[in-house]
């Protein structure tokens, strides 16, 4: 059973810089660099990394960008879920200050026109205990319509409703909500991740996750709180390890995990993110997140 991906894949640029500039300031960055990201393509390669059979459906142009990406994804998963549209593939560019905070601001032509019901064989492909993962990268519609179809498919269906639309996301069709801390704020209006998390379970959801960075993240599944801690690290990126955390959440519960133990591992993954520069070149890869799983079974003998 697969999880499907849908969202978005775009070339990330990413500046470094000792702090953020002011408005109508000009830095020179220390160093800058290349490479592919997006929040769905973060994801997917992530719960790919946890040995999950995933296909991911995401569009690009047809411009050098695009091949670019294909060359790059290559042995991550099929890109046979990939559309291309007579447009320009889709960008990011992510400024990180000497705390590994980062402010990041995206083109995404490409992902405002997809629509992966009509352009893509997900519906029929979608079938009782396989996972669906979406984030907040396309249109409001489109990304209620994958949930429903979801859903009603007998799929678990994970959203992560970032960025935000403005609009609080319709619940109603998710199994898993995952925000982090500020999401949480902006949809729900509790400063407080407990008194959100509920908030969101009463928006439809049966379980909600808020990231909490260094702290870790809580977990509210079936009225039980569980609050699980981050590992120490020193960060110097903060930029992918939300995607990472997503991204393995939905790999270990396809390989049968409970949401707790899933929520675990990815709370360690996104840990090893931080620590590295970029957002998909900091994905733990396979061995490290085979080490990462098998210690855990080890310790729940």
């Amino acid at each position: 059973m697969p999880v499907h991906v849908v969202g978005n894949v775009c070339i990330d640029t990413t500046f470094r810089v000792d702090r953020f500039p002011h408005p109508g300031e000009t830095l020179n960055a220390e160093s800058h660099s290349d490479g592919v990201g997006g929040k769905g393509v973060n994801q997917a390669v992530a719960a790919a990394r946890t040995g999950a059979n995933v296909r991911f459906f995401a569009a690009l142009g047809t411009d050098p960008a695009a091949a670019f990406i294909r060359e790059r994804l290559k042995g991550e998963f099929d890109l046979g879920g990939l559309s291309e549209k007579s447009l320009p593939s889709d960008r990011s560019t992510i400024v990180v200050n000497r705390d590994g905070e980062n402010l990041i601001v995206s083109g995404v032509a490409c992902a405002a026109d997809f629509d992966p019901l009509l352009e893509t064989g997900l519906p029929a492909l979608i079938t009782g205990g396989d996972i669906l993962v979406m984030q907040g990268n396309l249109r409001v519609a489109v990304i209620d319509a994958c949930l429903r179809v979801a859903k009603a498919a007998g799929a678990t269906t994970i959203l992560n409703p970032s960025p935000l639309s403005g609009a609080a996301p319709d619940l109603t069709a998710v199994d898993i909500v995952v925000v982090n801390q500020g999401e949480a704020f902006e949809i729900t209006g509790h400063s407080d991740p407990k008194r959100a998390a509920r908030d969101l379970l009463r928006r439809g959801a049966k379980a909600a996750i808020v990231t909490l960075g260094a702290e870790g993240c809580l977990l509210l599944e079936g009225g039980s709180v569980d609050l699980i801690p981050a590992i120490k690290v020193a960060a110097v990126d903060t930029s992918g390890a939300g995607d990472v955390f997503c991204g393995c959440l939905a790999g270990c519960l396809m390989k049968g995990w409970t949401l707790a133990r899933s929520a675990r591992l990815a709370v360690a993954a996104a840990a090893l993110a931080v620590g590295r520069h970029g957002t998909l070149e900091a994905c733990p890869n396979r061995a490290e997140l085979l080490k990462l799983m098998n210690t855990m079974e080890a310790e729940s003998l």
